[in-house]
């Protein structure tokens, strides 16, 4: 992984575009290709990206805009762009991370994925099951299924919804809605309790959201309620 801390100006250009302009941020280039643009706040997300496959390009010369000490231009496959004219470079490293042993989820949480994978219908009638931990460049997507017509839905698990994890379906759909194979891709937040806030978060940004019931899924039943 490359970190550079620089004094930059960042700007998007493709299907959609955005300016970020001229600050000190931190720049991510990590093994697999991906570029991301932090700043020292909005805790984890960046404030831009592009995600692999893409290919970066440090260009020099007259290609150099004027005042400018440095020009990267990231390209991906479909020929968008993303821009960084760097003013000022204070730190510059790089770092062999190796390979990293994955995330270990929460029993309950991991035990979720596997029972609604095993009763996908549980999510509507006439789902289907793609693939479990479908792999992204920035982590993997619970569950990747179909609908009963046939379009993509990415599904999120939590034992406990809250907006981060609304955050984190919310990049995970950006990203799949970018493959041609797949879009459009539509998300579903699913989880034992969902906090107003992420539930009316995720329903803003087009999201289902969907309350598990744990025993229900284990087929037995839940004994809250009961005195003996």
């Amino acid at each position: 992984m490359r970190l550079v801390i620089a004094r930059c100006q960042v700007d998007y250009v493709g299907r959609l575009t955005a300016h970020l302009a001229m600050a000190r941020r931190l720049l991510l280039i990590k093994a697999d290709g991906s570029v991301l643009v932090h700043s020292d706040g909005g805790s984890y997300k960046p404030l831009n990206w592009m995600s692999p496959p893409c290919w970066l390009e440090e260009r020099d010369g007259d290609a150099v805009p004027e005042g400018a000490k440095a020009f990267w231009v990231v390209t991906n496959k479909a020929g968008e762009e993303l821009r960084i004219t760097i003013e000022d470079i204070e730190h510059d490293s790089a770092h062999e991370l190796g390979v990293d042993p994955g995330l270990v989820k929460d029993g309950v949480e991991a035990h979720l994925q596997e029972l609604l994978a095993e009763h996908v219908q549980t999510l509507g009638p006439g789902y289907t099951l793609i693939r479990r931990e479908y792999m992204t460049a920035i982590g993997p997507v619970d569950l990747l299924c179909r609908d009963a017509d046939g379009s993509t839905v990415a599904v999120e698990i939590k034992r406990r919804g809250e907006i981060d994890g609304v955050e984190q379906l919310t990049r995970y759909l950006e990203l799949l809605n970018r493959d041609p194979l797949l879009a459009p891709v539509a998300g579903v937040f699913a989880a034992q309790q969902i906090k107003p806030q992420a539930r009316t978060l995720a329903e803003d940004r087009g999201i289902r959201c969907l309350t598990l019931d744990y025993d229900a899924l284990r087929g037995t039943e839940s004994n809250e309620f009961r005195l003996f």
